[in-house]
């Protein structure tokens, strides 16, 4: 597993939807992965240290885990199928730990909430992280590496179209 941070929460002047860029902690390798507006707000709240007056979705998912005995560990991004990415949150409880199913915004937004780690798995980051030259740029993988096949690249294009739209010197 890789250890990713947020990079940033962008919205596609496309079509308007939003992609939360998750990127290598020790390398120039990003991940953009698709998310709701609900999940993409809920993210970008708790970044932002936005006070709201009543508990969001994810809030109340952290106040149940915590009351119920649980502490939230992990989350990782653990799977890329049919365009889909999966997650699983691994959460403490009584000297077990226990992995439940999520999807990555959800995974990420209550990452953001308990301060654990988010991690990825090598595959996820063969098959769809976006490697940067010096100036910014995405750089193309020769086809097949990491596993990829070219149907999965061309399912994955969209990606790597937005990608190559953003301004990434402004990350820092």
């Amino acid at each position: 597993m890789i250890e990713l941070t947020i990079e940033s929460i962008r919205v596609s002047l496309r079509n308007y939807q939003r992609v939360v860029i998750l990127r290598e902690k020790d390398a120039d390798r990003y991940l953009p992965i698709w998310i709701g507006p609900a999940e993409a707000d809920a993210i970008a709240v708790r970044l932002q240290d936005v006070a709201v007056a009543r508990p969001l979705t994810h809030d109340l998912l952290t106040s149940m885990i915590e009351n119920l005995g649980g502490v939230v560990r992990a989350v990782v991004v653990n799977d890329l199928a049919n365009d889909t990415f999966f997650a699983r949150i691994h959460v403490e409880q009584a000297g077990q730990i226990i992995e439940v199913d999520s999807r990555p915004s959800d995974a990420i937004a209550l990452a953001v909430r308990t301060g654990v780690p988010i991690y990825a798995d090598e595959s996820v980051l063969d098959r769809a992280g976006v490697l940067l030259n010096a100036e910014g740029e995405p750089l193309e993988a020769a086809e097949g590496a990491g596993g990829i096949t070219p149907e999965e690249r061309a399912k994955l294009s969209a990606f790597s179209e937005f990608i190559a739209e953003l301004d990434l010197d402004d990350f820092d």
